[in-house]
């Protein structure tokens, strides 16, 4: 995953990730015009497709809401990068494959800008900006087959069609 970085503060709330005003609709694309608006609303205008997010504490709090991670990944977000995430967001956002790494030291050392790289099998977040390597700890076997294979649902797909 490779993108450049969009930052954004602390006790990022469901809301603002995806504003509730447009939750009836399951349109995807629907979901992902309207990513961040309430915390960036020309955020959508400013991205390119792999671009990452880079955040501080408690990332995703609010709601239980899975709309929030299904807006960030059909927004065509590689990944976000956080101090630390509301334990729903965390969970709703490996259940649909997008991938999600606590890292404090690169959420706060890393700008808006910065070109990033992140290697999900190792553990690593390169700032090619800053010329800085992050670790962070890898998530295990069968969470990173969960975000490779596009989440919960696909990897049990594949899982009972291997039998």
């Amino acid at each position: 995953m490779k993108g450049k970085c969009w930052k954004f503060g602390n006790n990022i709330n469901t809301d603002e990730i995806i504003p509730a005003r447009y939750l009836n609709t399951t349109d995807v694309k629907e979901l992902a015009s309207h990513c961040m608006e309430d915390a960036d609303p020309n955020f959508m205008k400013k991205i390119k497709v792999d671009d990452i997010i880079v955040a501080g504490d408690n990332f995703g709090c609010g709601s239980s809401r899975e709309h929030a991670p299904i807006a960030i990944k059909a927004a065509k977000i590689s990944c976000v990068i956080a101090k630390s995430f509301a334990r729903i967001f965390f969970r709703n956002a490996i259940n649909i494959g997008l991938p999600i790494f606590e890292c404090p030291d690169a959420a706060e050392q890393i700008r808006e800008g910065d070109e990033i790289e992140v290697n999900l099998t190792a553990g690593e977040i390169l700032d090619h900006t800053l010329k800085k390597r992050f670790r962070f700890e890898p998530f295990p076997k069968e969470m990173q087959e969960i975000i490779q294979v596009g989440g919960l649902m696909n990897f049990v797909k594949k899982k009972m069609a291997v039998g």
